[in-house]
């Protein structure tokens, strides 16, 4: 392959990824009546990787964490959102999502390939402190906005306190402030009765 025809295999996958802004998550934004895009929420967590890395109790490369951030959802481009609560559709999501990463990262010349595929699997498998921390804001960044929204999607859910503590447990494993953090919020959407006890 020369490298014109490299050029437009990445071009071809630009394109395609696109298509994350058209992926609605349950989320609403903070300042609209909208929901959360795919493609905003990835975006969100890069940026919080970089700035909250400090402080993350074991060393990491908060670079590699914000490429996970950006290549964590690309899947749903096929697989689509499944949201967090649904047991349901957390059925077959991981076969879903393997098959969309199988498609996708295809369109790519095989290094960036094999790249990619190795940094969405490393978030998937959650084991090294990247991943963890990667996942920690993938729980941080929605728990943000349901509680600058009123807790809108909690509510019209029907999600309860003891489903987001749960969901959000792991996140003083990798920071203590984070976790800390996390507590707080929690809290705070309960006594402003956003998430019942």
């Amino acid at each position: 392959m020369n490298q014109y025809q490299r050029l437009q295999q990445q071009i071809a996958f630009i394109v395609e990824i696109d298509k994350m802004k058209n992926i609605y998550r349950q989320n609403y934004l903070i300042q609209g009546e909208r929901n959360e895009t795919d493609a905003e929420h990835s975006w969100h967590m890069a940026v919080m990787a970089l700035l909250l890395a400090e402080h993350v109790d074991t060393p990491l490369d908060p670079f590699r964490v914000a490429k996970m951030a950006l290549v964590h959802d690309l899947v749903e481009i096929d697989a689509g959102d499944t949201y967090c609560f649904d047991q349901d559709g957390l059925v077959d999501k991981e076969t879903r999502e393997r098959k969309a990463a199988r498609r996708l990262f295809g369109m790519l010349p095989e290094d960036q390939a094999t790249e990619f595929a190795a940094i969405w699997e490393e978030f998937e498998d959650g084991v090294t402190p990247e991943a963890k921390f990667a996942a920690a804001l993938d729980r941080l960044q929605p728990l943000l906005l349901h509680l600058n929204t009123e807790g809108r999607s909690w509510k019209e859910h029907g999600i309860t306190s003891a489903k987001v503590i749960e969901r959000n447990q792991k996140t003083k494993e990798i920071s203590a402030n984070l976790g800390k953090l996390v507590a707080e919020l929690i809290e705070q959407a309960i006594q402003k009765e956003y998430l019942p006890r």
